[in-house]
Formats: C-alpha cells, structure tokens, sequence
C-alpha cells in the first residue's frame, strides 16, 4: 500500500472552502490536523526542537540543515500535529537497515531499509502536559502499519524516559552503542503484530515493526 493509502492516520491539508462573493472568510484552516511534514516545516521544527533539547542536553538531535535534509529525502516518514495551521508537535524519522543503531544511522537515510528510525520526537513548550507526545507517537505507529517496507525496530533515550516508553508500548533492548557527549542511551524495541485493518490485498497476520527511535533526549516535561 502506498503511503497516500494511510488516510485515518494521515490528513492531508485540506483546500479552503469556496466562499461566495461579499461574504467575508473568517476561518478557513482546520483546527486540528496531522500530516507529514515539508521542507517549509522546517524552521518551525528547528524552533520548537532546539527549545526542548538544547536546555535539557546543550544540543539538538537535529541540526536546522539535518532537519532539511531528511524532510527533502523521506518526508513521508515525519509526521506533524498543527493546530489552525501551527505546528504543535513532531516526528522526523528515516529508513535504516541494520538491526541495532551505530553512529550512521543518527546522519543517513537507507531507502531499502526496512526499520524506521525516529531522529526525533517534540512537542511546543505551549502544548506540552496535554498528552500530544504519546497521542502522536501512537498515530505514528498506526501508521506505520501501513506501509509494507517496515518490518522492525529499536529506540534509544535516556533512562528517565523508559518509563514513558514502557507506557507507549516499548520494551527495554539493552544498552545503546551510542553516546552523546556524557550521555549514554537505551535500546527498546516494539513489536507491532497483525492489525491486517490498515493493509489491503495482504493475509499477513504477524506483522512486525522495528522502530528506532535514536537522540529521544526529551525529559518527561518535554512530551
């Protein structure tokens, strides 16, 4: 199924309605939408992102340049919550195509990939305790059940962060590769099976997903 096929869990920008002359348009963007992110989301994903890490961790996971990069080669792996036409929340993920992260997989993208990496889930300081991170992320893997490349996957994040994980449906992996300065990581995995509901023409039953989710250094304030 192609991408474009994920309509429950993808809303695609909607066309302002038509409006006959000498009335006056008062609202014509929608209150609430999800929709995969563009190179124009940019900036305003860079804003958002480098108020929630850099205070946490003195960086970003994503670069403004990274951020444009990824949105230019696999926009259809990021996902965005704007609310009247302003962005509130997101994710920026990519393919890999090894079992477990290295240090290539926080910069590349691997088009024959079958695991979906997130470089990065955040949530606007204005719109954060409200719940959006685990209502998106839980969108996001809906999802992702949708396209037939994805078979597996891992995340990493900080220990006080598995807690939330663990709640989204994450399990602990082990210890990640990876550090980032003085921080180090955890790998969880999330298994996702069957849920044929999204997949047309398709008998398959057990499906899995492995989802890595790589820098997640958001503390829990943050989504």
């Amino acid at each position: 199924m192609s991408v474009a096929g994920a309509q429950p869990f993808i809303k695609p920008m909607q066309s302002p309605p038509s409006v006959s002359p000498g009335i006056q348009r008062r609202h014509t963007l929608p209150a609430s939408e999800v929709r995969p992110l563009n190179t124009q989301d940019a900036t305003s994903v860079f804003e958002i992102e480098r108020e929630a890490f850099i205070s946490v961790s003195g960086d970003c996971p994503l670069h403004l340049d990274e951020v444009r990069h990824f949105l230019t080669l696999c926009p259809e792996f990021s996902m965005g919550w704007f609310e009247e036409g302003r962005l509130v929340a997101f994710i920026i993920g990519s393919l890999w195509d090894k079992d477990r992260l290295s240090a290539e997989a926080l910069t590349l993208h691997k088009p024959r990939g079958s695991t979906v990496h997130i470089h990065v889930l955040a949530v606007h300081r204005t719109f954060r305790q409200q719940g959006k991170g685990p209502i998106l992320m839980w969108r996001y893997l809906q999802y992702l059940r949708c396209l037939p490349s994805v078979r597996r996957a891992v995340l990493m994040c900080e220990d006080v962060l598995i807690p939330f994980y663990q709640k989204s449906g994450f399990k602990v992996l082990g210890r990640c590769a990876i550090t980032v300065a003085n921080l180090t990581f955890t790998e969880m995995w999330y298994p996702i099976s069957g849920h044929a509901y999204m997949r047309r023409n398709s008998e398959t039953n057990n499906f899995g997903v492995f989802l890595i989710c790589s820098r997640v250094l958001c503390v829990v304030c943050s989504i």
